[in-house]
């Protein structure tokens, strides 16, 4: 196991990371959090043989947003300085080339629910709450919750939960695309285990380029996501596991092909 900060552990198993937030209470977000995450994330990434990776915050509460008590003490000058810093670290988290995976039992909200929205998939126990409540604080969500929320769940339902600053229960997350998976309460870090070591399976590289091709759909137009397809597919010939791949298929049908990750 290695530990980030005082307030971030990470350990790795069988080709799958788990970052763990653990700040009792409530798991608040603060600078040193922030800055932990992001320095775990570079590393799983610099490591070839993480192959998914879990963001959980235990089996009470995911993260409940930002740590105000720090926040209400700064100015304007100090978030010019400042704001960047968790946009820095969750930018990382999401640029993983592996899959992720958010275990949420609890709440998930502000800061919280845009460190879930990092990752590919949640999956969320059925006690789960989910939300942007910084309108409430007179602000607006400043660590993605106006972009990736929109993305998830399209914009008047993000329009909706950011203006009102409603919380968003699990049922309702899962209804509007908020949220991948529901399960038990106390049994979401074991269902996004399940889901991890079905990816941990698939060649790395491959999982890499599909990743990185579905992020970017969004952001090019359809001419140029193609073409890049198309380059990226290419690619995936000069890697030993498209042979075994292939080689695995011939023999002895789907799915049966043991990858390297190279």
């Amino acid at each position: 196991m290695s530990e980030y900060g005082e307030w971030i552990k990470v350990t790795i198993e069988d080709g799958i990371a788990t970052i763990r937030l653990d700040r009792p209470k409530m798991n608040p977000i603060d600078a040193d959090v922030q800055e932990s995450l992001g320095r775990a994330a570079a590393d799983i990434a610099a490591d070839e043989s993480v192959r998914v990776a879990i963001i959980t915050g235990g089996d009470k509460v995911f993260a409940a947003g930002a740590d105000i008590k720090e926040m209400q003490a700064f100015d304007y000058v100090d978030m010019v300085e400042r704001a960047h810093l968790i946009q820095d670290a969750y930018r990382a988290l999401a640029e993983l080339p592996i899959p992720t995976i958010a275990a949420i039992e609890g709440y998930a909200l502000g800061g919280g629910c845009e460190l879930a929205m990092t990752c590919d998939f949640r999956v969320a126990s059925k006690e789960a709450t989910l939300g942007q409540p910084e309108i409430l604080l007179g602000l607006i969500p400043g660590a993605g919750g106006t972009q990736r929320l929109v993305r998830l769940v399209g914009q008047s339902k993000a329009k909706d939960l950011v203006f009102s600053g409603r919380f968003v229960k699990a049922d309702e997350a899962l209804e509007i695309g908020l949220v991948d998976e529901l399960v038990d309460a106390g049994t979401a870090y074991e269902a996004a285990l399940e889901r991890a070591r079905t990816y941990a399976k698939m060649p790395r590289i491959a999982l890499r380029f599909a990743k990185e091709l579905i992020n970017r759909s969004a952001d090019v137009d359809l001419a140029t996501g193609l073409a890049t397809e198309s380059q990226l597919f290419a690619g995936l010939f000069a890697t030993k596991d498209r042979e075994i791949g292939m080689a695995s298929f011939v023999e002895h049908g789907p799915g049966k092909a043991r990858f390297e990750g190279r």
